[in-house]
């Protein structure tokens, strides 16, 4: 998310503010100028990872950001591979070069330790959902059929893991769900995991993790309520299954069957000052009743999105997503 914008403007006083938008008596939103996100060619300074900005679909303005730890260029090692989609509620004109990420992947990739790309997409309402499914779909192509040296080189592609944040997480499991219909198209890029970071589902019905954080600082209901009317295609209510995950689940007792066949499981990362943690346990228990291989990690206290501020979380979670990986 812009963190600059999340920052200065109290959500419970201005949502639309706070999402970087002003909502027009017509219903029309406009945005401010964006400026152009900060392309990387070649990393050159003297940080533990190297970075490159590479373009992925000119016509969409979709890129991507490789991060690979420093100490393996120089060597034939190959690492696995983590694929980013961060947050933003679908709506916020969040890129992979937003400040608060750039410690985000450096962290993961040392630790792990892994590769990682992470993945610009478009945004709503001016492209509604599945926009943002579309495009992260095709950026996981781009990465199979990539001509680029240094994934060729260092990412192991048969042990690649989805991870998103909020938005992203939603997108992890939708894309997760769509890529394992045509995982044979996709190889030798493999998905081996889902990891779901505080991810944005909803509902129409309210959980008591919601109403208790009603006026949450950082991710309150009426924030919650906006992002979706933007980010969902027009005439869908928060019931719809880009929202809310659990009416497929329970409607479709084949939805994870080629997960399964395929061995692919799942990790949900919350805490219990998100106020969409009812919603991750809900999730990760209807999950584990369908068959599917799912580690939970729900953790006291912090807030939506908290790893990106404090470094302790951080570096736990890192170590959550490591054994994630590595087992």
């Amino acid at each position: 998310m812009s963190d600059q914008i999340a920052m200065s403007i109290d959500p419970n006083v201005d949502p639309y503010g706070s999402l970087g938008i002003t909502r027009n008596t017509d219903g029309s939103i406009t945005r401010p100028q964006i400026p152009r996100p900060f392309f990387i060619t070649i990393s050159d300074n003297d940080s533990s990872v190297f970075m490159k900005d590479l373009i992925i679909n000119p016509a969409k303005d979709m890129w991507a950001r490789i991060v690979i730890p420093r100490e393996v260029l120089n060597s034939e090692i190959k690492l696995p591979l983590v694929v980013y989609f961060h947050g933003g509620g679908f709506v916020m004109a969040a890129t992979v070069d937003t400040p608060i990420l750039q410690k985000f992947y450096a962290t993961l990739a040392i630790e792990i330790p892994a590769i990682i790309v992470s993945i610009d997409y478009r945004y709503a309402p001016e492209n509604r959902l599945p926009a943002a499914y579309d495009d992260c779909v095709e950026s996981l192509y781009w990465i199979k059929n990539t001509p680029n040296e240094l994934l060729k080189k260092h990412a192991d592609l048969s042990k690649c893991f989805l991870l998103g944040t909020s938005a992203g997480g939603n997108i992890a499991y939708h894309v997760g769900l769509r890529v394992a219909e045509v995982s044979e198209c996709l190889k030798p890029l493999e998905i081996k995991g889902l990891i779901l970071h505080h991810a944005f589902f909803g509902g129409n019905e309210r959980t008591k993790s919601e109403l208790r954080l009603v006026r949450d600082k950082i991710l309150p209901l009426n924030v919650c309520d906006i992002m979706w009317e933007l980010g969902l295609p027009i005439g869908s209510d928060r019931d719809h299954l880009y929202c809310n995950p659990m009416v497929e689940i329970r409607s479709n007792e084949n939805l994870f069957d080629q997960m399964k066949i395929q061995g692919c499981k799942i990790l949900v990362i919350d805490c219990d000052g998100d106020p969409l943690i009812d919603r991750q346990i809900e999730v990760s228990k209807m999950l584990k009743e369908k068959g599917v291989q799912v580690v939970d990690c729900f953790s006291e206290g912090g807030f939506h999105g908290c790893e990106f501020f404090d470094d302790m979380k951080l570096k736990d979670m890192a170590l959550v997503v490591k054994e994630f990986v590595r087992a």
